[in-house]
């Protein structure tokens, strides 16, 4: 449930705060009060795009944060802990848009992506636009409504992942049959460079060892003669390094009894001495293990022109050798195993369409089932919505002859009739733009008393209905207030009657600055608010008593709904 909402330098609002409590909650003021810029700054706090228009004018930053208390939403606190994010029963979110339009988002706290907002939104947040009839006219908004009403998820996941899973399969199945007139000649080609490989035989890391060798034994004369020289040097000769160093701290071995200070020195001296014999050894080594060798020097010359003669030919570095030739053998396995390959990838499609269609079957039964209710609850909406003898029907047709989809094989569509004795046609031919807002609020209606997201918000979607219409649209929203917790932004006085709490938005003008402001009304401001919206400026106590009497008969209904659910409860057997 949405705890309280502040908003900071967004579009014409300054600052705002607004808590918010269970039930239903109208917002209502004048138009261009900014009523639909609450809803907005809502919506960027739970992930929308962000640019630099939402910022108020003059400012660097708008700032939007909202608490929420997620203590009975299991799919929020299973995301918040996946995410490593959970803090407890409330959940913070706040969004930060700078004036250059960057933005920066927050998840108790902690910065994440745009995108996170979106996905936990999701599960605390479903809003219902005034124009959202529009999207409803799609067949596949249509489904989807009808798998959220059923709870037809589960089925439809599984196959999903059937459809995407045969769907590669059918891939490799056409790649490996596409290449099949190509086969042969493949094979005979990469047998053929795989002979001149296999006899080459190179080894990983092979060319650079080999070019190291190569530069040892083209250069073993000099390397012989400058080691030899230097081992005379520092060592053999009489007045060798060795030598005049050994001297050195003979003589210098007495004089540190005379002066100590002379110690350190006489280590140091020592500690290269001890360096030197080991440079000596290390180099007597060397030399020892080197030798002329003309005919390895040549073997290792046509080793390594053969190797970069054949790499050349094959297009590859010479290193490359040894994985190239790795690659073909791999590629001619395939080559040779493809008919064998096909069979199991034929035999794993038919084992996968035989699973998808027994799912797919399932899946039809059930869509059935939440249609037949679907229909009977939307079309016992509308008769409440000033449609009398007005029908919905919502109509499965298997489609199995159109083939296997991601979705399953049913072709799902929306009929209404409007009226009495007219034929059921698909809601896209629905003329009336009056007649689709009032179906399109009926099924919404209806589908959000199944949602288990806690927070509903409707805005103006009772655009276009008034009278006992109006009323019957208060009356179901109020109804859904006992589940959920509603917000509604509307202009109709009938809806805003029946609500449990009432926000004024109010726009202020002053000086060069406009600001808008929210504030929850007392009873006596709410009844003035009421008669507003009845009666325009001119407020009459006829008008006054009409609102008092319409907020009497609002809280009478909730009462009467509070009692009736209450009496549901307690009458359930134990």
């Amino acid at each position: 449930m949405l705890l309280s909402l502040h908003i900071r330098d967004f579009a014409i609002i300054d600052e705002l705060e607004i808590e918010l409590g269970p039930g239903m909650t109208a917002l209502t003021g004048e138009t261009g009060a900014g009523k639909s810029i609450l809803l907005d700054a809502l919506g960027l706090l739970l992930g929308d795009r962000a640019d630099a228009g939402a910022v108020r004018h003059g400012a660097e930053r708008a700032d939007i944060s909202a608490s929420f208390d997620v203590s009975g939403i299991e799919t929020a606190r299973a995301w918040l802990a996946e995410q490593e994010l959970e803090l407890g029963d409330e959940c913070q979110l706040r969004r930060v848009v700078l004036s250059e339009g960057r933005s920066r988002a927050y998840v108790n706290g902690s910065p994440v992506p745009a995108q996170s907002l979106r996905e936990l939104g999701e599960h605390l947040v479903d809003i219902h636009g005034q124009h959202e009839h529009q999207s409803l006219m799609k067949r596949d908004l249509q489904r989807q409504l009808l798998d959220s009403h059923g709870g037809h998820q589960q089925l439809v996941a599984e196959l999903t992942a059937l459809y995407r899973e045969w769907t590669l399969r059918r891939q490799q199945i056409e790649a490996i049959v596409g290449a099949g007139q190509d086969r042969d000649s493949r094979v005979e080609f990469v047998q053929f460079q795989l002979r001149e490989l296999n006899e080459l035989a190179p080894e990983p890391g092979e060319v650079e060892q080999l070019h190291e060798e190569h530069a040892r034994l083209a250069n073993a004369g000099q390397l012989l003669e400058t080691c030899g020289t230097h081992l005379d040097r520092l060592y053999d000769d009489e007045h060798s390094a060795h030598s005049m160093i050994s001297h050195a701290l003979s003589d210098l071995g007495p004089l540190t009894e005379i002066d100590p200070t002379l110690r350190d020195a006489r280590e140091l001296i020592d500690n290269a001495l001890i360096q030197l014999e080991e440079g000596v050894d290390q180099l007597r080594a060397y030399q020892q293990k080197l030798e002329l060798d003309p005919q390895r020097l040549q073997w290792v010359e046509h080793r390594l022109d053969a190797l970069h003669r054949v790499a050349a030919k094959h297009r590859v570095e010479a290193e490359s050798l040894a994985e190239f030739q790795t690659r073909l053998s791999a590629e001619l396995e395939q080559l040779e195993q493809a008919d064998q390959q096909l069979q199991e990838l034929e035999q794993g499609c038919q084992q996968l369409a035989a699973q998808f269609e027994t799912i797919a079957r399932q899946l039809h039964r059930e869509r059935v089932k939440t249609a037949s209710r679907l229909s009977e609850q939307v079309t016992a909406a509308m008769q409440g919505l000033g449609m009398a003898g007005g029908r919905f029907r919502v109509e499965v047709r298997d489609g199995n002859d159109q083939g296997m989809s991601a979705h399953g094989c049913d072709q799902i569509e929306f009929l209404v009739s409007a009226n009495p004795g007219q034929p059921l046609k698909a809601l896209s031919r629905v003329a009336s733009g009056g007649e689709l807002s009032r179906i399109s609020l009926a099924i919404q209606v209806i589908a959000a008393k199944d949602t288990r997201i806690p927070t509903l918000i409707f805005d103006e979607v009772d655009t276009g209905v008034g009278g006992a219409v109006a009323e019957s649209v208060g009356r179901q929203l109020q109804a859904l207030g006992l589940h959920h917790q509603v917000m509604c932004v509307t202009h109709l006085a009938q809806v805003a009657a029946q609500a449990h709490q009432h926000l004024q938005v109010v726009k202020l003008t002053g000086g060069k600055s406009t600001r808008t402001r929210v504030r929850a009304l007392s009873e006596t401001e709410r009844v003035e608010e009421i008669a507003r919206m009845l009666g325009g400026r001119k407020i009459t106590d006829s008008t006054l008593q009409h609102a008092r009497e319409m907020l009497q008969l609002g809280k009478a209904d909730a009462n009467g709904k509070s009692s009736a659910k209450h009496k549901r409860r307690t009458n359930k057997p134990g």
